[in-house]
């Protein structure tokens, strides 16, 4: 795997660096997770790497277009590699997690604006609400959480 990440940066005419590489290897094991986390899981490998190298190599392969930058309202943004695909995602409101959501109709970019303004649009971002499997088990008929989930 190693291979297709070096290759993918030489081919956005990035050098290929041990921090890229941990990036790209730590977001493609933990998909969906933030700046701290991304940090955490790079110095397990790379114990030397500073806070600031992390984010100067997620801004890298953000601009450069191999990781995706999401931020769902109320929530500190998140990397993923799945890009090119417009694909959208699922968060569950009680813990934050997050999956992805294949398009949900036709070709990118999955949806039809009403009025366009004039705009060639080229993405649809959308995001889909609701609790989880695991936070839906734990609710009770008696927890508020149960009711507002219900409505």
């Amino acid at each position: 795997m190693t291979a297709d990440f070096e290759a993918q940066l030489r081919g956005v005419s990035l050098r290929v660096t041990r921090p890229r590489l941990a990036v790209l290897a730590a977001l493609r094991d933990h998909p969906h997770v933030d700046t701290e986390t991304v940090i955490a899981l790079v110095r397990a490998e790379l114990p030397s790497v500073s806070h600031q190298a992390v984010y100067d190599v997620l801004r890298a392969l953000t601009d450069a277009g191999l990781v995706r930058r999401i931020q769902p309202a109320g929530a500190n943004a998140r990397y993923e590699t799945r890009v090119g695909d417009n694909h959208h995602h699922v968060v569950c409101r009680s813990c934050g997690a997050i999956a992805d959501v294949d398009c949900t109709v036709g070709h990118a970019p999955c949806l039809t604006a009403s009025d366009d303004h004039g705009f060639m649009i080229d993405e649809a971002e959308v995001v889909f609400w609701g609790t989880c499997p695991d936070c839906a088990a734990e609710t009770t008929p008696n927890d508020p959480r149960a009711r507002k989930a219900s409505r």
